[in-house]
This record gives C-alpha cells, structure tokens and sequence, in this order.
C-alpha cells in the first residue's frame, strides 16, 4: 500500500474556471457537492483505502522566515496561480493507477445544476513512494 494526498485546487482565476463558482450555487447543489464527497469517503473507508480527509477555510495567509525576525506574511491562501487549496484527502492504495482512478472519481464531484465540476486535484505521493503505471 502507498499512501497519496488528493489536493482539491479550486481556479480562482476565471480564465481557468471551467464551472459555476460555489458561491453562486444554490444550496441544495453545495449539499449534493459535500455528500459526494462524503459518500466517496464512506467507499473508501470499506475498502481501507481512506486514510483521512479535511476541508479548509478560504481564509489564510503565505508565512515565511526571512532571518530578520517577525516573518512576512502575504495575502492569501492563494498561490501565484490564484488557486485556492480548498481541502485535502489522503488515502493508501495499491497502486499509483489506482490512485490515479481515485483522483478522476474524485474531481468529477458535481456542482451548479448537477454537472461535474471537473476540478483540478493535484495527487502527490508520500515522500518513500515511487509512482509507477502498469502503462
């Protein structure tokens, strides 16, 4: 098993949105968008393959040291791209294409009139795994 973090970036730039925005969805869509998730989740904890899973707050800041004391702290959460990391899974799967499967099941979570969002997950390895396809 090899462990793997499913980052939920949500484009914040429109040039790159390719979805009605959260705040622009009715309520029932924000419920059916969380409990696709959940059910997605409740899957992976029958399988063993979930490990754990947060959503986070639009709210943060960028923190650096920069050797002179107080560190700079920048606007954000969002990084250069205007991304938002808007929450976290991770799970442990047999394989780097099954984690593969998981991150595409993933990012098609439906959205604004119950079309798949298509968001960008980025799947990043554990430091000690090595990635490998069976293509």
């Amino acid at each position: 098993m090899a462990k793997y973090l499913m980052l939920k970036h949500y484009k914040m730039a429109p040039e790159y949105m390719q979805y009605t925005p959260m705040e622009e969805w009715t309520p029932g869509e924000v419920d059916a968008h969380i409990g696709y998730m959940n059910d997605f989740a409740a899957r992976l904890k029958v399988s063993g393959e979930f490990v754990d899973s947060q959503a986070l707050s639009p709210e943060g800041t960028f923190v650096r040291f920069d050797g002179e004391g107080k560190p700079p702290v920048t606007d954000g959460p969002f990084p250069e791209t205007k991304d938002l990391i808007a929450g976290w899974m991770v799970i442990d799967v047999e394989s780097y294409d099954r984690a593969l499967e998981l991150a595409g099941e993933l990012s098609a979570a439906p959205g604004a009139g119950g079309e798949p969002i298509r968001e960008w997950l980025e799947l990043r390895p554990f430091m000690g795994v090595t990635p490998s396809t069976t293509d």
